[in-house]
């Protein structure tokens, strides 16, 4: 049986700060906890491994797993992100280019048609929420 893989996920925006104050943003605990999610576990080495609580729209929540994939500071962090209990197995990563004093984010998830496709788990689910998620990035940048 032949199995189709979507395309991943892309979701870029391009702010008016530097890279190395983006790349703090994305890799500091404290900072993370004001834009994106707060993992107190959360530690910006290759190989770390780390969970969170989160749910959409206030609805259930579910536990997330993670394993930093990729590390190259100031450039890119990529981590597995799965669900316990759930199939699927996917990563996010997430790519910076500074541009005179500005910064462009690449944020790339692969393997979302690996969950199971229930509402939470939808491409258009994932979409709302790095959408969201990459608008409250700049919102903490300004």
């Amino acid at each position: 049986m032949e199995t189709t893989t979507q395309a991943p996920l892309v979701i870029e925006r391009t702010y008016n700060a530097p890279v190395h104050k983006v790349w703090q943003a994305l890799t500091d605990r404290e900072q993370m906890k004001q834009w994106y999610f707060n993992i107190p576990t959360f530690k910006p080495e290759l190989g770390a491994e780390f969970t969170f609580e989160a749910g959409c729209d206030g609805d259930h929540s579910f536990l997330h797993a993670c394993k930093i994939t990729a590390l190259v500071p100031n450039k890119v962090i990529a981590y597995t992100w799965h669900y316990p209990g759930y199939e699927g197995m996917s990563e996010v990563s997430f790519e910076l280019t500074e541009d005179h004093g500005r910064t462009h984010l690449k944020l790339t998830h692969y393997g979302l048609e690996t969950f199971p496709q229930t509402t939470d788990f939808k491409r258009e689910s994932f979409n709302g929420g790095w959408t969201h998620f990459a608008d409250a990035l700049g919102e903490f940048l300004k």
